[in-house]
């Protein structure tokens, strides 16, 4: 993965710690906010032009593969969220090509709103609370998980 995509997503991470109830953002894509337009304007054309049986659309970037989710209306119903939030990203997942990010290149060993488990050669970094988790294979970076903030999801509720 190039340094460049590490730093977007540190830097989302840390401005996701903020007061305002916002999921960790990437290249400007934040979950249930940016929708479809927005994404393919930030990513350009997906890999395929038809959502998969999943909503979802793949993206090649610079050092993976991003996969990007959107809200349906069955997820609306399963989870009671306002339905103005139909349409819009639900998940973006990135897969890491060659990484050599570290949790400890990435500051995520010490940092107390992570939640650390490990399972087997897998160690997964999670903060529910902003929405982003960092998976890693033998210690190097695989992916990147941008999913709503949890106030985030307590509003789209509330409507």
């Amino acid at each position: 993965m190039s340094r460049g995509l590490t730093i977007v997503a540190v830097v989302a991470c840390l401005l996701a710690g903020g007061a305002d109830a916002r999921a960790a953002e990437w290249h400007g894509l934040e979950p249930l906010k940016s929708r479809r337009v927005d994404v393919e304007r930030e990513l350009g054309q997906p890999i395929q032009q038809e959502m998969s049986a999943t909503n979802s659309l793949n993206f090649k970037v610079a050092g993976g593969l991003v996969t990007v989710t959107f809200v349906d209306a069955k997820f609306i119903q399963t989870k009671k969220l306002a339905p103005h939030v139909e349409g819009t990203v639900l998940l973006i997942v990135l897969r890491h090509g060659n990484s050599s990010d570290t949790p400890e290149s990435l500051g995520l060993a010490n940092k107390s709103s992570f939640t650390r488990e490990e399972k087997g050669a897998m160690t997964v970094f999670y903060n529910q609370k902003d929405g982003i988790t960092y998976t890693f294979i033998d210690g190097r970076l695989k992916t990147t998980r941008y999913a709503p903030a949890t106030e985030q999801l307590l509003r789209a509720q509330r409507g």
